[in-house]
């Protein structure tokens, strides 16, 4: 007997084996040794004890067959719970393998997605085996490798319907539809999978009408069958086809239902989501589940809540569903006493309640949730951060926090999470740690390097900005339109680049095929007003399409307008922005300078007066500062703030007499009137 057999015996490999062989084994005494058998009932009946001499033979080929079946077993058992290293260990050990091992091993490693070892096991294998063969084609066929899967299918001397709709899915999977097509053809027997195969794949590949000619043609239709042809076509927008199908359908599921009301939802037909709801005769927890998130979606979040309280048992999904849906709404207290009432919370309620809080402004309520989370032993993952990271926005030091706890999570590999992360940097002023973060960045995206070009721009770090343009693209990435908004922005906050976006400009088409949009054009007009060629900026101006011309182009004309003291024109192109931009009071302002500064003083008062009657009120500028992890905003012009003397006191009193001395500077210069 092998050495792994008598491990087994002595209870040295712990592997509990199906209860099928639990149930069935037989335990005999020869020689002393017990002897573990899955199939006693064979063995029962043609191994009498009384015979020493046959025993000796006949069991000797049972222990041998036995030992190798139950490893099989217990390998299939491993790789069950996902134990791959300990089956493996097994199949190293095994003195005897046979096709079922090696089959079980390849397949273990295929559905844990290790194409590679799986590879190395199959062409170690000494003889062939159907199993192994179709496991291959169908690992193949999901990696996209469809000519290794090909060549395997091509020697393949026996083949089954699940090497065929292998094959045949891996093709509709890349889009070859007519081998997908041939193939299906060539089959000498064909079940539901494969027809079924082939309808998703055509719905998949936007061929919904040749998908429902295939439907039309099987056999036999199951639930499945018409269940996949009705999501096909609610996938594809086709919602009154979809329920022409629904109505015609024999027998219907639970899937089936679910997937309608879905589709009535998003398609914001309400009212018939509703009645097809209430003619369920059956409901499970996604079908309450669909309802109360779609019509939340809808704007029906107090309808939500109706069907939320009528649930006969309440999943955890239902309830971060209707948390979620509050926090959509800014209902933000709603949601609080949702989360508090939870029985049962996991990563997603955490997550819902960090992300809802920061996008409703409540930076530091998102940050307490992040504390509790800690508290209650869940682990946050990359979304988790993400929320934190934004709700950091505020302050220099929590988003150092923010970091530091990613490093500890094992999170800083993270491209989406440490995009966020040098963005928020550069946003809070802090354009030396967004470096660093980058620059330690290992898996650099066009993302991280678009960010990083447009945080150097928005600190009027041009030459910067353009440094990380010309690394990225010596590193091999492709510039989208949003690089080239970055890029464009850079060169016409920094003076000296005015040639430099011109080029830049012209190459988005010439060199990367893509087509300005109203944001390229507004940058590059405020190229051409900023170094004085104003002819240039309204010349180009006037090319554009009204489609072109935007509130972003619009603007970037009047600043150049009010950059030559052309008021004539500044007021055509004024009037038509106040048009696009009624409630913004920057437009106002501008037009209202280029007349002051022209000696418009009517049209001055004009615009003054229209500002008033549409009450519209000029944004203060601002600024913050935290302390004790309080915020403190001061505005322009403000006089209600509760410690303004004590302000006022410090500057005069200390701060003033050091910037005297540091900068040479005359306190009349200063009016304190203003702060």
């Amino acid at each position: 007997m092998g050495k792994l057999y008598l491990m087994y015996l002595k209870g040295m490999i712990n592997c509990p084996l199906p209860s099928a062989c639990r149930t069935s084994r037989v335990l005999l005494k020869i020689r002393g040794i017990s002897c573990l058998f899955s199939h006693s009932s064979t063995v029962a009946s043609h191994c009498p004890i009384q015979n020493p001499k046959w025993e000796q033979i006949q069991v000797a080929n049972d222990v041998s067959f036995s030992y190798t079946h139950n490893s099989n077993l217990c390998i299939a058992n491993l790789g069950c719970q996902g134990r791959i290293e300990e089956a493996r260990k097994i199949f190293d050990e095994m003195l005897q393998k046979d096709v079922v091992s090696y089959a079980s091993m390849i397949t273990i490693y295929l559905k844990n997605k290790q194409l590679s070892n799986a590879e190395k096991l199959y062409y170690a294998m000494p003889i062939g085996s159907i199993v192994a063969d179709s496991a291959m084609i169908d690992g193949y066929a999901k990696a996209y490798r469809m000519e290794d899967a090909s060549r395997i299918f091509s020697k393949m001397r026996q083949k089954n319907v699940y090497s065929w709709t292998s094959l045949i899915s891996g093709y509709l999977r890349i889009g070859e539809i007519q081998k997908a097509r041939h193939f299906f053809d060539q089959m000498p027997e064909k079940n539901v999978v494969s027809w079924t195969t082939m309808i998703l794949g055509l719905a998949r590949n936007s061929l919904i009408g040749d998908a429902r000619k295939f439907f039309d043609r099987m056999p036999e239709k199951n639930v499945v069958a018409w269940t996949i042809m009705i999501k096909s076509y609610v996938e594809n927008n086709q919602i009154d086809d979809a329920i022409k199908l629904f109505k015609e359908m024999p027998v219907r599921n639970l899937f089936s239902w679910n997937i309608m009301i879905s589709a009535y939802l998003d398609d914001k037909r309400v009212d018939e989501a509703v009645h097809l709801f209430a003619l369920m005769p059956v409901r499970n927890a996604i079908s309450w589940t669909t309802m109360l998130t779609g019509l939340a979606r809808n704007g029906l979040t107090c309808i939500a809540r109706q069907y939320f309280d009528e649930m006969p048992v309440k999943d955890v999904a239902a309830w971060n569903s209707m948390i979620t849906a509050y926090m959509n709404d800014g209902l933000t207290k709603e949601a609080s006493e949702l989360f508090n009432l939870m029985p049962e919370r996991n990563i997603v309620t955490w997550n819902a309640m960090i992300d809802g809080c920061s996008s409703n402004g409540f930076e530091q309520e998102a940050l307490e949730h992040l504390v509790l989370m800690l508290r209650s032993g869940n682990r946050p993952n990359e979304t988790t951060m993400t929320s934190f990271i934004i709700a950091s926005d505020q302050s220099i030091v929590e988003l150092m926090e923010a970091h530091a706890l990613m490093i500890f999570l094992g999170l800083e590999a993270d491209a989406t999470l440490l995009n966020a992360l040098f963005t928020m940097y550069a946003r809070n002023g802090d354009i030396i740690s967004a470096q660093l973060a980058f620059e330690n960045h290992r898996a650099k995206d066009v993302i991280s390097w678009t960010a990083m070009i447009q945080a150097y721009s928005n600190h009027g770090m041009g030459h910067h900005a353009l440094h990380i343009f010309s690394r990225m693209l010596r590193a091999g990435f492709k510039p989208d339109d949003i690089t080239f908004v970055g890029v464009l922005s850079a060169c016409s906050h920094t003076a000296g680049l005015v040639d430099k976006g011109l080029r830049l400009f012209r190459s988005m088409s010439q060199g990367y095929g893509l087509e300005p949009k109203p944001e390229h054009f507004s940058c590059i007009i405020d190229i051409l007003g900023r170094s004085g060629k104003v002819k240039e900026a309204l010349k180009l101006g006037n090319r554009l399409l009204p489609t072109q011309r935007d509130e972003h182009v619009m603007g970037a004309l009047l600043s150049a307008c009010r950059l030559s003291g052309d008021v004539e024109m500044a007021s055509q192109i004024g009037e038509e922005l106040i048009e696009m931009e009624p409630d913004n009071s920057g437009v106002y302002m501008l037009l209202a300078n280029v007349y002051a500064a022209g000696g418009k003083w009517v049209e001055f008062a004009r615009i003054r007066k229209r500002m008033k009657e549409r009450k519209v009120i000029k944004v203060p500028g601002s600024s913050q500062i935290v302390v004790k992890n309080k915020c403190h905003m001061f505005f322009s012009g403000d006089e209600l703030h509760p410690e303004l003397e004590e302000i006022r006191s410090m500057l005069v009193e200390k701060l003033l007499p050091q910037m005297v001395g540091d900068c040479m500077m005359d306190k009349s210069t200063l009016n304190f009137t203003e702060l």
